[in-house]
């Protein structure tokens, strides 16, 4: 099989998946769909050399949370907006309460538990995925649970 095709069977095979976690990632369908055609389009420049490994599809979600990643500290600043969005949202992957909550937490704050708890990676591999030390790994999750608790406590006091 050519590289063309190898790579296009790579796409039809894992591309619904990759959505997913794109959307696990990013918190909604567009930023979702981005990250997935950014982390393609650097597969296809690098197929040759990654198919030869055993995961190109790791290779994709590490490009995939570095570039989530990226454009966090690009932004790193709230989204000003002149009116409230409707809170109604339509949600493909079910459970709408989770991913609401994940999309209040920071950019950093969600990759790391996305990493951990839809991924089940060690804090080691999700340190190295994000180029930080174990200990930021854990302390991010550690807020970004507290975070979600305390919400949780607040919503059930009401």
């Amino acid at each position: 099989m050519d590289n063309t095709a190898d790579f296009d069977e790579f796409v039809r095979a894992r591309g619904d998946a990759l959505l997913r976690y794109g959307y696990v990632l990013a918190g909604n369908s567009e930023d979702a769909a981005d990250l997935v055609q950014e982390a393609l389009a650097r597969l296809g420049d690098a197929w040759p050399r990654v198919r030869k490994k055993d995961d190109p599809e790791g290779y994709v979600r590490t490009t995939m949370v570095r570039l989530h990643i990226t454009a966090w500290r690009r932004r790193h600043r709230e989204d000003l907006v002149a009116t409230v969005p409707e809170r109604v949202r339509f949600d493909h992957y079910g459970d709408a309460d989770l991913w609401a909550e994940l999309q209040q937490l920071p950019r950093k704050m969600r990759a790391v538990l996305v990493l951990r708890y839809y991924e089940d990676l060690s804090d080691e591999k999700i340190a190295e995925i994000l180029g930080v030390s174990r200990g930021t790994v854990r302390s991010q999750a550690a807020r970004a649970l507290d975070k979600l608790r305390i919400k949780r406590v607040l919503q059930e006091a009401r």
